[in-house]
């Protein structure tokens, strides 16, 4: 199955950059952490609030993904079109995949560079996915990796060009939904059933910050 094939039939006027629940109508912003900070005293990172943070983004993927759905696991790279040289994929999924073999199957597109600055065209983005099955993936891992994005001293990570750090989307074909970590302070989740998103939303309540309220419940008809 070709990822753009996909998008442009369950998901067309999505386009895989941040800030996915802004293109869709029906969607969730998560904010994750509680009321815990990422610093305690004397700029200590503080491992609670993350150890809480990563029980949050896995909580919310069991909730979407099932052991047997198939997933485009999707990775936004950004880089200087000179300055740098090509990252091979290996360093982007190795470590993420149980089965070494399926690290043939990674698809590559470049797109231009999606973010607004002085000299973009200098830059471009580079998009690498694979076709697979959650089962097939090191998950725990794959989310605490998303969550460590502003924290170097913290493992695993995703490496990267210089730009900036890469940008992790998980797309669950079989039941269509868009699970998109942005770093430790939250997520977004979007798909086609709203119903399903209904019952996420209402389980995890407490879980959305009281001004992205108003917008998800509209976009999901809750009254």
């Amino acid at each position: 199955m070709n990822l753009q094939h996909y998008l442009k039939e369950k998901f067309p006027t999505v386009e895989l950059i941040p800030s996915i629940y802004y293109q869709w109508d029906s969607g969730i912003h998560f904010s994750l952490g509680g009321d815990l900070y990422q610093f305690k005293e004397k700029d200590k990172l503080n491992l609670d609030m993350f150890k809480l943070v990563y029980e949050q983004t896995l909580t919310i993927f069991n909730e979407l993904f099932d052991q047997d759905d198939e997933v485009f696991l999707v990775t936004n790279l950004y880089k200087h079109k000179t300055k740098e040289k090509r990252i091979k994929k290996l360093k982007v999924y190795k470590r993420f995949l149980k089965n070494k073999n399926d690290l043939n199957k990674i698809h590559f597109k470049s797109y231009p560079y999606p973010f607004e600055m002085d000299d973009a065209e200098e830059y471009e983005m580079q998009q690498f996915s694979l076709n697979c099955k959650r089962k097939d993936l090191r998950v725990h891992q794959l989310l605490k990796a998303a969550c460590n994005e502003d924290f170097p001293s913290l493992h695993p990570r995703f490496g990267g060009y210089s730009i900036g750090y890469p940008d992790i989307f998980f797309v669950n074909v079989t039941k269509d939904i868009i699970f998109f970590i942005y770093d430790d302070r939250g997520c977004e989740v979007i798909a086609r059933d709203v119903d399903r998103l209904r019952l996420l939303y209402k389980k995890y309540f407490d879980w959305v910050e009281d001004i992205d309220r108003k917008r998800i419940e509209s976009g999901l008809g809750i009254k």
